[in-house]
């Protein structure tokens, strides 16, 4: 460990003995082998990683075309004469001006003119910028700058406030200059892309929208194509946005939204657009996403794009917004952490109703190793009581699991049922189901083993709620790399249904941090998955004629298609020693998974042809880790 990678939280005495430790003759002579370890011990996280030699070299080839082709994503995306033309002659079906709202406070000039002229670039050109300023005595030259613009652009107005308001009053001081009939959220020292407001005339328009919002990049200032990160977006997550504003930039909003809202509340400064946009969406009919690049998020070293740290207020501005709009809307006190992603990025942890009855079911075949360590692990780790274990038995041959199933029945919260009929994931399950008394069912493979003793804490807290319908785990391999961390349909080389970030380390953040928050997610894995009895009677259970395959992802598209949120928590953790049970497809068995491929692309076509809602366009469905698609 160098000394400039040390923990800030080390020891001061501890960090005085490794600064011994480097000085010694034989440290420095070890140095030549520290690296060639450290090098081998890279190639085999990413070996592990990207699944094998041929995956690194797919994503060494992906990289290449990635450093060529990101600036895409920055002014060689601008509109050039004959598209800007395009846009600027389009006449919308509405008339709609959209007022552009910037508090100022101590705007140097260059980000200043930068982005006034990012609005007076804009190809839709019914706007007006409202700029209200609260800076100090000692610039009173962003004022004269904006002067200089009013002058030249009548859709320009400027107010100077006398004594700072601090961000929220001065953004209201800007609400009560608008006169627009959308309002668009823009901070002082960012960049719109030149087409943004055309863009979002067009869903406005299209969609019947009241609420807009799009993709943003970040850049190292001044450079508007150094992108250092690029922030795509799924379509509106309210667990997501609850857990992470991950919102963020550009929305723009119907004005008539504010009569129920109302303003920015002082109390929020630091997160008040966190604040607002949580209220803005829980009110709004229509809250359309924008999958491109519109919005250019300067990183400079006062920003909380540099460094969150910057505004450390902000965070728990931030943690205060999520609990008082899940108690204000919903009547629920929430307990809000930050967790190891990012200062604000959150656990919500929902209060649990009551004490309902957990009926776990879990379909077997032999192996009683298996079903001892994972019964072994509910029955030792768990730490919710009221639960009951139904072992389905099915086609057993081996002596010593009829032995252990008489072990079991020593268990009064544990009964073996049998059924008879050939291999049919979905008819198990079905008929366990019909043996279980809980209001929750838990479907579990037989090839898990609990980690987190919460787990079915962490899965209950979202399960009762009236707007959840399925909700998964987070599966780790043996070597602790993820199995599961939530399905998206389309993805992977049968176009059905795949695992996001696949194989990625356990500690991995995930894409802009989602393996550490619960979020909203097209469908989860069976192998470990919670559902009220109500909502698994309402869609009719799984379908049998999925006999081995996709029955899972197909029971939560029937799920999505009544109305209600598939969740993926990382809060509740197992192991999943996939496939050992009834072993990998090959010959046959990879036949009836084409076959079934085949039959859920027909069933689903629909929602496979529209994209899932959750997983960016932007992204490749031959990779499972959020590569970008060119």
């Amino acid at each position: 460990m160098s000394k400039e990678h040390a923990p800030a939280d080390l020891p001061a005495h501890r960090d005085k003995r490794f600064d011994k430790v480097r000085g010694t003759w034989y440290w420095k002579a070890s140095k030549p082998l520290r690296v060639v370890v450290h090098f081998f011990l890279r190639i085999r996280n990413a070996y592990i990683h990207y699944g094998g030699l041929k995956g690194m070299y797919r994503r060494w080839k992906q990289k290449r075309g990635e450093a060529v082709k990101r600036v895409d994503f920055g002014t060689r995306s601008f509109p050039d004469e004959a598209r800007r033309r395009t846009e600027e002659e389009t006449v919308f079906p509405r008339e709609l001006k959209i007022s552009i709202l910037v508090p100022l406070y101590n705007t140097p000039e260059r980000f200043l003119r930068e982005m006034i002229d990012s609005v007076r670039n804009q190809t839709y050109k019914n706007w007006e910028l409202c700029l209200a300023d609260g800076s100090d005595g000692a610039n009173g030259k962003v004022g004269e700058i904006c002067a200089q613009y009013q002058k030249e652009d009548n859709r320009i107005s400027y107010q100077k406030i006398e004594k700072n308001l601090g961000i929220s009053g001065n953004t209201n001081v800007c609400f009560s200059m608008a006169t627009g009939d959308f309002i668009g959220l823009f901070d002082h020292d960012d960049v719109l892309h030149p087409s943004l407001l055309y863009e979002c005339m067009k869903v406005i328009c299209e969609k019947g929208a009241d609420y807009v919002y799009t993709d943003e990049a970040t850049f190292t200032s001044p450079n508007l194509d150094d992108l250092i990160v690029l922030h795509f977006k799924p379509d509106y997550s309210p667990d997501n946005l609850r857990a992470n504003n991950y919102i963020c930039h550009f929305s723009v909003f119907d004005a008539a939204l504010l009569e129920k809202t109302g303003m920015f509340r002082p109390e929020y400064d630091g997160s008040q657009d966190h604040d607002m946009i949580l209220r803005l969406t829980e009110v709004a009919e229509r809250v359309c996403h924008i999958p491109k690049i519109l919005y250019y998020w300067r990183s400079h070293p006062a920003s909380v794009a540099a460094d969150i740290n910057a505004k450390t207020y902000a965070i728990d501005a931030a943690k205060r917004a999520v609990h008082d709009h899940m108690r204000d809307y919903y009547g629920i006190e929430v307990e809000v952490e930050s967790t190891r992603a990012f200062p604000t990025i959150f656990q919500v942890k929902y209060p649990i109703k009551g004490t309902p009855l957990i009926s776990i079911l879990i379909p077997n075949k032999d192996h009683v190793s298996d079903l001892k360590r994972c019964i072994g692990s509910i029955l030792k780790k768990s730490t919710w009581d009221n639960y009951e274990i139904l072992v389905i038995e099915n086609n057993s041959q081996e002596s010593d699991i009829f032995a252990y199933y008489e072990e079991l029945k020593q268990n009064s919260r544990i009964r073996v049922v049998t059924y008879e009929g050939e291999f049919n994931y979905s008819k198990i399950n079905n008929y366990g189901a019909t043996f279980a008394g809980g209001d929750y069912l838990l479907f579990l493979n037989n090839d898990t083993e609990v980690i987190t003793p919460d787990w079915m804490e962490q899965m209950l807290m979202y399960g009762q709620r009236r707007d959840v319908g399925a909700v998964g785990a987070k599966l780790y391999y043996g070597d602790g790399t993820i199995q599961h961390a939530g399905v998206v349909i389309g993805l992977g080389a049968h176009r059905s249904a795949g695992h996001t970030h696949y194989k990625m380390p356990k500690e991995h953040l995930g894409y802009m941090g989602r393996l550490c928050y619960a979020q909203d997610i097209t469908a989860v894995t069976a192998a470990c998955l919670l559902v009220k009895r109500r909502i698994y009677d309402e869609v009719g259970g799984l379908d049998e004629t999925f006999t081995i395959s996709l029955n899972d992802v197909d029971f939560c598209l029937k799920i999505r298609e009544k109305g209600y949120l598939n969740i993926f928590t990382p809060f509740a953790e197992l192991y999943h020693y996939e496939s050992k049970t009834r072993g990998m497809e090959e010959g046959e068995k990879l036949r009836r998974y084409e076959s079934e491929c085949a039959h859920f692309r027909e069933r689903w076509k629909a929602e496979l042809d529209a994209g899932d809602p959750y997983y960016n366009p932007n992204f490749s469905l031959d990779y499972s880790d959020f590569t970008l698609r060119f």
